[in-house]
């Protein structure tokens, strides 16, 4: 069961930290110091990264794109798969000859891949260079992890993992104007067999309704038409809290703010996904009409070792009411393929619940041990090399569907935000309320706003006229 965790503010003994990193940075390199965060992972890893920035920025220093040009380096890492790791050590180790050229710049190491002991171990012995690990439930704490390393203290390593209070007042330097991220969770229960998260993002722990109805008039007011609420499970936000809002309840109260945006959200779990959620998509006229809901597995029997918590006829009466509920409705979901001890028949049941349903689009994995997680214990026969095949065939399958997807929107007109300049000289961009990217002759003076756009054509690229 979620524990019922009060919220605090940022701490007043981090606030004297800012200050005197700010003052120590300052002296140290005679100029305005400047810092650069690298951000592997998901949405919720980049959402963590800008309050990362803004703590920095609070702490004196300029965020940098560039990494040689920086003082502090951070990397917030990911720990969901193998691919990802191993692009965050090479990352890691391109900064030991910054390190060596300049032993003042400060190299740190965050986020999931960080929390994980074994990695933290491996950081301390192979890699030197590195001056600060820390992991997902002390990013609050980095003024005075900067403070006490500028001081001469030794390595810092801070893998605190306790599902605390959830720190509000955290400055946020964010990354766009138009579309942001609003956290409203973190953590998981769901244990699900090959998720590393729940053991390096620790249990569920729900934000206060307020706190985020008043982060999303704050971006709202900053001119943002897109916020996408984020957690490790949004349907189950509001479990165990007093407060007695639950997913579907905080989706209205957004939606009731004043201004024209569109709410999205991720990631959902089927287990928690209820018919009452799917009716409030459908009566918020600003929540997209696009679902992203994770099935995994078209197999009852791989569903079960997975430990997801619903069947494949249970997804499916889910998925058919929310097609007849929620119009032009855009569905998404995640594929892992090669699960330990799939049969090339469990998979053929992956494919099967794909063409039923006709996603508009997948994202799929073969399969990655976690180190810690009980998938990683169990028996695994068949040759990577055969997965790849299956994947293949996924991919394949995937991509005709999507196909015959895009093409259902010509002749539509569409509600679509205006986020850039197409690839066509004269072309304006953006994105309708579900996934499809569009293209439209337009100008300059539309960036930032809704425009119902008559799509007419296709030729890789949805493309239609602005109506007046």
């Amino acid at each position: 069961m979620p524990q019922i965790k009060k919220e605090t503010g940022f701490p007043a003994e981090q606030s004297v930290y800012v200050e005197r990193a700010a003052a120590l940075a300052l002296k140290i390199y005679g100029k305005t110091p400047r810092a650069f965060v690298a951000t592997f992972g998901c949405q919720q890893n980049v959402s963590d990264s800008e309050r990362i920035k803004g703590i920095l920025e609070k702490s004196g220093y300029v965020i940098t794109e560039k990494m040689p040009d920086a003082q502090l380096i951070i990397f917030n890492t990911c720990a969901v798969r193998e691919h990802a790791e191993e692009r965050v050590y090479g990352n890691i180790g391109m900064t030991k000859a910054l390190k060596r050229d300049n032993p003042n710049i400060i190299v740190a190491v965050c986020g999931c891949m960080a929390q994980r002991q074994s990695v933290a171990d491996k950081l301390r012995k192979s890699y030197p260079y590195v001056d600060i690990v820390f992991g997902t439930q002390t990013q609050h704490r980095l003024p005075e992890f900067i403070y006490r390393r500028l001081s001469g203290s030794g390595r810092i390593f801070d893998l605190t993992l306790d599902n605390g209070d959830i720190c509000e007042d955290v400055p946020v330097r964010r990354d766009g104007s138009l579309k942001g991220w609003l956290p409203i969770m973190y953590g998981c229960d769901n244990f699900c067999t090959y998720c590393i998260v729940p053991y390096v993002r620790g249990r569920e722990r729900s934000r206060q309704p307020e706190r985020i109805l008043d982060e999303a008039r704050e971006m709202i007011a900053a001119g943002f038409k897109d916020i996408t609420l984020l957690g490790q499970n949004v349907n189950s936000y509001g479990k165990g809290e007093a407060h007695g809002v639950d997913f579907s309840g905080l989706l209205r109260r957004i939606n009731a703010l004043d201004g024209d945006f569109r709410i999205r959200f991720m990631t959902s779990h089927p287990k928690d996904c209820t018919r009452e959620l799917i009716d409030t998509i459908s009566s918020c006229e600003k929540v997209s009409s696009h679902l992203h809901l994770p099935f995994q597995s078209g197999s009852d029997r791989i569903l079960k070792l997975m430990n997801r918590h619903y069947d494949r006829k249970t997804y499916l009466e889910l998925i058919d009411y929310a097609k007849k509920r929620i119009p032009d409705l855009s569905l998404t979901s995640d594929v892992i393929v090669g699960f330990p001890g799939e049969t090339y028949e469990d998979f053929k049941e992956t494919l099967s619940l794909v063409r039923e349903v006709e996603f508009s689009s997948l994202f799929t994995f073969i399969y990655s041990p976690r180190e810690g997680t009980p998938a990683a214990a169990m028996d695994d026969p068949v040759p990577r090399r055969e997965k790849g095949k299956w994947f293949d065939e996924l991919l394949k399958t995937q991509e005709e569907i999507s196909e015959r997807n895009i093409l259902r929107h010509i002749g539509r007109t569409c509600r679509v935000l205006c986020d850039g300049f197409g690839g066509a000289e004269g072309f304006m961009s953006g994105h309708d309320s579900g996934t499809a990217a569009i293209e439209f002759m337009g100008d300059e003076s539309m960036l930032g706003k809704f425009v119902s756009v008559r799509v007419d054509s296709y030729d890789g690229v949805l493309r239609g006229a602005a109506e007046k």
